[in-house]
């Protein structure tokens, strides 16, 4: 292959925000033709972030996967199969060589899966974590078995990978993209901290599966447990369970933002640090860029089972709001120069670049998965 025409696909916020430096580093690369492809929840909700995509990069197909209003888990089923469809038909049209997503939401296997049966290499960040999510730990597991090149972000992830029976030859471990984000990303001024309420406490926190009583005993206990300090709350991703969490944090009190921008999001989280405040919730960001930053952070409920976590992070069992409040007083504490992470030095989008360049893909042996047992 004398140029390689890479997609790299992406569903999510969130997933975007890690997504950037590597579809830089990719998009300046002799040789290789970056194909933006933009999916799932980038076209729902009020304000859909397809739009800070097109800022930033050329989207070359998008592909609509959920319904606006429709989130059970028999929705996403039908959006998962809705994403084959569409990512299968957009990868014929642009001639796509290699596929790359990241982590493991229904958006990644979806990409992934026509990807793969396409009989087009694809390239898997973030494999080899765990988390519980929704049905995020079987289908991260699920899109390893889909790729061809692995590409995790610590050394635990990439010995899970050759567990699962993928040969060492295919895996390479290039760090978290989300030290890249934190180390680019400038700090909030002043002005930009008051326009977010100037918080000590910032809420991120999504359904996960649970039932919706158990989902909003989650939410409550949050609210609560934060209650009395100026807090932001994000709102929750577009799976089962977001409309009851949605309500519990529309009636708080507290400001709410559907939104931030990567870059925002990030400097918000760098300032919150630097003014002693805490991020609450469940999200993935509290263990990985909350450690990258030396952000005190309290995990609660579980969501991030067994996902790698460092000293900045307290995690709570029990949605109380007793356990909560202790928790983040102990997160307030925290001491940045304490901080550790495995996540990398904020080069991991240009190793990315360089695995793709170095990866004979015109080799029959990368695309002819046999397990290494």
């Amino acid at each position: 292959m004398s140029v390689r025409r890479v997609a790299v696909v992406t569903g999510t916020r969130a997933e975007f925000g890690l997504l950037t430096p590597v579809m830089r580093a990719i998009a300046s690369h002799d040789g290789r033709e970056l194909r933006g492809v933009a999916c799932g929840m980038h076209m729902v909700g009020p304000l859909p972030t397809i739009a800070e995509v097109e800022r930033l990069f050329p989207v070359d197909a998008t592909v609509q996967m959920q319904v606006e209003g429709m989130v059970g888990r028999a929705d996403d089923a039908r959006a998962l199969g809705r994403g084959v469809v569409g990512c299968a038909d957009a990868y014929e049209r642009l001639e796509v060589d290699v596929v790359v997503v990241l982590g493991d939401r229904i958006e990644a296997m979806a990409a992934a899966t026509a990807g793969s049966v396409m009989g087009l290499p694809v390239a898997h960040l973030h494999g080899g974590d765990v988390a519980e999510g929704v049905a995020d730990e079987a289908m991260r597991h699920a899109i390893t078995k889909l790729a061809h090149l692995h590409l995790p972000a610590t050394e635990q992830s990439a010995q899970r990978i050759e567990r699962m029976g993928e040969p060492r030859w295919r895996i390479e471990r290039v760090g978290s993209p989300a030290a890249d984000v934190v180390r680019g990303a400038q700090i909030l001024d002043d002005d930009a901290w008051r326009g977010v309420g100037s918080p000590e406490a910032v809420g991120l926190h999504h359904p996960c599966g649970l039932g919706e009583e158990e989902e909003i005993g989650w939410a409550r206990a949050i609210a609560t447990g934060v209650g009395g300090m100026r807090t932001l709350w994000l709102a929750p991703n577009h799976d089962p369970g977001r409309a009851g969490v949605l309500r519990e944090r529309e009636g708080s009190g507290a400001v709410l933002v559907d939104h931030l921008p990567s870059a925002a999001f990030t400097g918000m989280l760098k300032r919150l640090a630097r003014e002693g405040g805490v991020l609450v919730g469940n999200s993935s960001c509290a263990l990985i860029e909350g450690a990258i930053i030396g952000l005190g952070c309290v995990d609660v409920g579980p969501r991030q089972s067994g996902r790698e976590r460092w000293s900045n992070v307290e995690h709570v069992a029990r949605a109380e709001a007793d356990a909560v409040r202790e928790a983040v007083t102990r997160a307030r504490a925290y001491e940045a120069e304490t901080a550790a992470h495995p996540y990398g030095d904020g080069c991991t989008g240009e190793r990315v670049a360089s695995a793709l360049a170095v990866a004979e893909f015109s080799d029959p042996r990368w695309l002819r998965k046999r397990n290494a047992y």
